[in-house]
């Protein structure tokens, strides 16, 4: 993928910024800038850079736990700030961008400066050869058609290339979400779906039409369902369940059918994202699932969800049918690998 293209400003250089990256920074600085510029910032103080980093990185790694390599702090940072301000997982970036930028507790402020010793003067090492206190100075210079003029505490964007970062805001930043995708890609790789957990918000789709056009129609055939973790007896009508992700969604980041199970409403509140423990729970899930597919199937064999279980089982209507083997040896490794991520496992 590459930049678009310009006659007047030296393309190439930026280009050439996230040629070689042993860490995300310049993809999350030059993100912050681009976000900034949109909202009218030219004379951008650094601070605002530094918690746009924070905050676009925010689930990422609180969320979804993944990994950016021992090189890069601002993972460490993220984890620590979630606990010096106390926020919360699930904080809205506006309110993230709001407390870093005004904090005045001092350990958070170090964590921030940190990422001034090196980042915005390196950003521009394309420009310009030399060490920090070399650049800051040549970088006043904009004829040197430099992206933007370094300053102690902010920094100004090149009229030269406002007109051009405004314009083509949306590809650059799919530029840096598809490089930072392969960079993360290369640390996680066999964490799924790394292009959504970098780029996307937490909004969490509706499991309405999952409940109504398929679980209904198990709860419907046998009356109740009994809750895999609680052995409570589940009722459609009491509406006393919630559809829960067996995996995590932070994890899986899909809602599938073949992961997803009605459990009693107070325990999904207490599992969150926590890992089942395959050794006590895998045979009731598999049982569920194995009697929800039959049910399903039996009423409408056309039934759009049926499909989602062909992931795991693609001769389903063959021989092999619906393997518990199959089914678990798809489960293990995904919760084993979540594990080594970060999440954390249910106690028994």
């Amino acid at each position: 993928m590459n930049l678009p293209h310009s006659w007047h400003l030296p393309v190439n250089k930026l280009a050439s910024v996230f040629a070689n990256t042993s860490a995300t920074y310049k993809f999350y600085w030059f993100l912050a800038i681009l976000e900034l510029l949109e909202e009218g910032n030219v004379h951008i103080e650094k601070r605002k850079i530094f918690a746009r980093i924070i905050s676009r990185s925010w689930y990422t790694v609180n969320y979804f736990h993944v990994s950016f390599g021992k090189q890069d702090l601002i993972q460490d940072s993220v984890k620590a700030i979630l606990k010096i301000e106390n926020l919360k997982i699930h904080e809205n970036r506006s309110i993230i961008n709001s407390v870093l930028e005004n904090t005045q507790n001092s350990e958070t402020l170090k964590l921030l400066n940190h990422f001034d010793k090196n980042v915005p003067h390196w950003f521009i090492s394309s420009w310009f050869s030399g060490n920090r206190n070399e650049i800051y100075s040549l970088s006043q210079n904009l004829d040197h058609g430099c992206i933007y003029r370094l300053e102690k505490d902010s920094i100004e964007i090149n009229p030269i290339w406002i007109s051009y970062l405004q314009l083509n805001s949306k590809i650059l930043k799919d530029f840096c979400y598809w490089n930072l995708s392969l960079f993360l890609q290369k640390r996680n790789p066999n964490v799924p779906d790394i292009p959504n957990k970098i780029s996307r918000t937490l909004t969490r789709n509706s499991l309405l039409k999952q409940t109504n056009e398929y679980w209904k129609l198990v709860f419907t055939e046998l009356g109740s369902v009994d809750c895999i973790f609680t052995d409570k007896k589940l009722v459609f009508e009491e509406k006393k369940y919630a559809l829960d992700h067996f995996i995590p969604h932070a994890f899986v980041s899909h809602d599938l059918i073949w992961n997803l199970i009605p459990i009693d409403k107070n325990f999904n509140s207490f599992k969150s994202d926590k890992l089942p423990l395959l050794d006590k729970h895998f045979d009731k899930f598999y049982a569920l699932q194995k009697s929800a597919y039959e049910i399903v199937k039996n009423y409408n064999s056309k039934n759009k969800y049926l499909e989602e279980y062909l992931t795991i089982f693609p001769d389903l209507d063959g021989n092999s049918g619906f393997d518990y083997v199959r089914y678990k040896e798809t489960i293990q490794p995904l919760i084993t690998i979540a594990s080594t991520n970060g999440f954390s496992y249910m106690k028994g």
